[in-house]
């Protein structure tokens, strides 16, 4: 515990010197495999130099500017993430994945309803996002939130259709992730969404759809309900967009693109510039063709996962998570024996998030380290 920063955190024993590709090396040289791209931020690992180019030559131009003046690269930025809708709609900028979702949660919280959300969704730690965040022992200390939020079981098809036969009329915003982050990996079905849209129809409420992590690619699909027949009204990305610097964006679509008025939002410090000039260079990259190959390395990544000594590997493209019959501590102490950096979630649900790039060569070197890693846990434990 460091005297002068709150203990939140449970950093990884390592001073980084440096850091490249799926590597970060530290003070002493020594080098480790980060399996999960600082969280899902970096989809083209660390230190691209294309990202990096793209950052130095804006600040030479300028670090910041306030909203009091529009950057070119917000435009283009938001012209890109919308138009991979196929729909009209606009942007609000902001720094993080929990400010996307408060611009949502703020601009439904105008219509007087209920707001729906799912048991493990994750969706920020500020007291509006927390309150519609399935984890109870995140919100538990800090209770009351918001009102009139409802959680049901994640992508249990019947308990929602029983939840909107009751309170369908109530309801004015249903907030969910098709693919669960922190929640374990988990995933919606197409029984599940066939449900939320017919109820969506039904009773006119917003969805949002939190691609917070999921979106961008990661998943093989440029946005993650893709997978599934679901036509969002608001869609919140954050994470990756930056390059490795703070960005999120609020896309508002059709009928939903002016929920705001002049003066009813703001963000002094969304968008930044710099970080502007790193998304244009991530989003350029995300062609069909790249996000297909993201797909197939997904699969042979799961396959490759799934005749090791684990219980389950879920998720699709390379957003995934394999639970595991060992503690948490355990397994992140083992891993970084084998100078393998691992990421738990959910309890004993290792989550994967390599970046988008990724060579074969890397992935089986995660592979390889990962397997050495179980197996001495294994024989530990024996």
């Amino acid at each position: 515990m460091n005297q002068y920063l709150v203990d939140l955190y449970k950093p990884f024993p390592i001073t980084v010197e440096r850091s490249e590709r799926i590597y970060i090396y530290d003070s002493k040289g020594k080098k480790y495999i980060d399996t999960f791209s600082g969280i899902g931020v970096l989809a083209f690992g660390h230190s691209n130099e294309e990202i990096k180019r793209a950052m130095k030559e804006k600040i030479d131009r300028y670090t910041h500017l306030s909203n009091y003046f529009t950057d070119p690269d917000a435009i283009e930025v938001a012209k890109m993430i919308v138009e991979r809708t196929g729909r009209r709609g606009k942007v609000f900028y902001g720094n993080s994945g929990t400010e996307a979702n408060e611009a949502a949660l703020k601009a439904i919280k105008k219509r007087k309803g209920k707001i729906l959300s799912f048991s493990g969704n994750f969706h920020g730690r500020t007291i509006g996002s927390l309150s519609i965040t399935g984890f109870d022992n995140l919100s538990k200390p800090f209770l009351p939130l918001i009102e009139d939020v409802d959680f049901l079981p994640f992508g249990d098809s019947k308990a929602f259709e029983d939840y909107m036969s009751k309170r369908g009329s109530d309801v004015s915003a249903v907030f969910v992730e098709t693919l669960l982050g922190s929640g374990g990996l988990k995933m919606i079905d197409d029984q599940f969404a066939k449900k939320v849209m017919e109820s969506k129809e039904k009773y006119k409420y917003i969805l949002v759809a939190d691609e917070v992590q999921s979106g961008l690619g990661r998943t093989g699909k440029f946005y993650a309900h893709e997978h599934f027949n679901i036509k969002p009204d608001i869609i919140t990305v954050a994470k990756s967009i930056g390059g490795g610097l703070p960005l999120s964006a609020t896309i508002f679509l059709d009928e939903y693109s002016d929920m705001f008025s002049q003066g009813e939002h703001g963000s002094t410090f969304g968008p930044n510039p710099v970080a502007l000039a790193a998304a244009k260079v991530v989003l350029s990259k995300l062609n069909a063709e790249f996000i297909d190959e993201v797909r197939e390395k997904g699969e042979y990544f799961k396959r490759n996962l799934s005749v090791m000594p684990v219980k389950e590997v879920r998720g699709v493209g390379l957003m995934i998570g394999v639970e595991i019959p060992f503690q948490s501590k355990d397994i992140i102490a083992a891993g970084l024996k084998n100078d393998l950096l691992l990421n738990v979630v959910n309890g004993n649900t290792v989550r994967f998030l390599p970046p988008l790039d990724i060579s074969y060569e890397e992935m089986n070197e995660i592979l390889e380290r990962f397997e050495k890693t179980l197996e001495a846990l294994k024989n530990g434990l024996d």
